[in-house]
């Protein structure tokens, strides 16, 4: 996959990607982050794509102009961090510090947005770690381990080998919904669909999850809009 830039006002980075698969061509603005994306059927020339965003500029500004802007982390900002409201704010160290009301980052940090994004994995670490633990035992099915990524397309997985993964952005979701993650991917353990003995288990795990699921769909994207100048992979 490569890029061009779309001139105008403003210039729009736009993704070119190759599919075998396509028949036409296929512009796509993403609505987690605004990303422009053209994909190509695989014997059509570069040329024409590039033609035919050009003639689709006028589209592809409105829809860009369409999304609710994105959110910069920095001093001031306001996360909503397992369903309580923190402000970042300077301080001698750096921690979350709930009672406070802040996400406090060292003076001496270099970059506040990348001491944040760390903040917030070590927690989502923690949550995620306890409620697998916790819905694990009751379900008798260990996992083998567990990864925390930033994931555009889904909240978490759940491997054949047992690997369980989820979205470190769960943190800044009601402490009910980054349960109800946790629960529908250790009911993986045990059933590796979404038929309905996947969904019993759920239940079991989890009963009265239908709100919590909700929120995720409704709100879920809402997440993705506040930019972290780095996301780091973690695992536990």
């Amino acid at each position: 996959m490569h890029e061009f830039i779309l001139p105008g006002d403003p210039p729009v980075r736009v993704l070119l990607r190759r599919s075998a698969r396509a028949r036409r061509f296929s512009l796509r603005v993403s609505r987690l982050d605004g990303r422009v994306t053209l994909t190509l059927p695989a014997n059509v020339a570069e040329r024409r794509g590039i033609a035919f965003v050009e003639e689709k500029a006028g589209w592809l500004r409105q829809r860009l102009s369409e999304r609710t802007p994105d959110i910069p982390v920095a001093v001031g900002t306001v996360l909503t961090v397992a369903g309580q409201p923190l402000v970042v704010a300077p301080s001698s160290r750096s921690r979350i510090d709930p009672a406070a009301g802040v996400i406090a980052v060292a003076r001496s940090s270099r970059s506040v947005p990348t001491t944040v994004a760390a903040l917030l994995r070590g927690l989502a670490r923690d949550r995620v770690v306890a409620a697998s633990d916790d819905h694990s035992g009751r379900l008798g099915r260990p996992y083998a381990r567990i990864t925390l990524r930033d994931t555009r397309s889904r909240w978490g997985s759940c491997s054949a080998e047992g690997a369980l993964m989820y979205s470190w952005r769960l943190i800044l979701a009601p402490p009910g919904v980054l349960d109800y993650v946790c629960a529908h991917e250790v009911a993986h353990l045990a059933e590796m669909n979404h038929g309905p003995q996947f969904w019993a288990t759920v239940e079991r795990l989890r009963p009265d999850y239908g709100p919590d699921r909700s929120w995720l769909r409704r709100h879920g994207e809402d997440l993705h809009r506040f930019r972290f100048a780095a996301d780091a992979e973690d695992r536990s």
